[in-house]
């Protein structure tokens, strides 16, 4: 967990807002199924696969995956730099993913992105913290990591958690 007080406050507050500003359908479903901000980055550690759907130019909505990291409260994502998704996301930063389990866990994120690497761009802190990260997870040369591949963060609006059985997700 990497997530400060305040980075979980902030996330505790999304979950709360979105779920009590959602249709009563989804609530039905989720209110009494849902875990906190605290449990739910104990539980997105490492890579989770995710679906991200961007929109064409043609207002058509695109799906695919990505590898996900949950980090300070936020989804990051790549993509190599000439993937139709860089594009998509370039031109229309909206986004949602979503994180799904089984029927064990599902997490619904949507937002805007911004770009953390970009080409053009002098580095800033927050990419030389997810660069460390991500080294660590997938090696410091699995990718030139400045010109190959994009990195994104999604800086949510709206985000709701599905998760009926807390233990049966941590294993306790």
């Amino acid at each position: 967990m990497r997530e400060t007080p305040e980075e979980l406050n902030k996330l505790q507050s999304l979950l709360g807002s979105s779920l009590s500003g959602s249709t009563a359908h989804l609530r039905s479903i989720v209110e009494s199924r849902t875990i906190t901000a605290a449990q739910l980055t104990g539980v997105l550690t490492g890579m989770c696969t995710l679906a991200l759907s961007t929109v064409t130019a043609k207002g058509e909505p695109r799906i695919s995956g990505a590898d996900g990291h949950f980090l300070h409260g936020r989804w990051h994502f790549g993509t190599a730099r000439n993937a139709a998704k860089a594009r998509h996301l370039a031109a229309r930063p909206a986004a949602s993913v979503a994180h799904m389990r089984g029927e064990d866990l599902g997490v619904f994120t949507h937002g805007t992105v911004e770009e953390l690497n970009p080409e053009d761009a002098e580095t800033t802190a927050d990419w030389q913290e997810l660069l460390a990260y991500l080294k660590d997870f997938y090696g410091d040369d699995a990718f030139d990591w400045n010109r190959e591949v994009v990195y994104y963060r999604l800086n949510p609006h709206w985000m709701t958690v599905y998760a009926p059985d807390l233990d049966k997700l941590t294993g306790t």
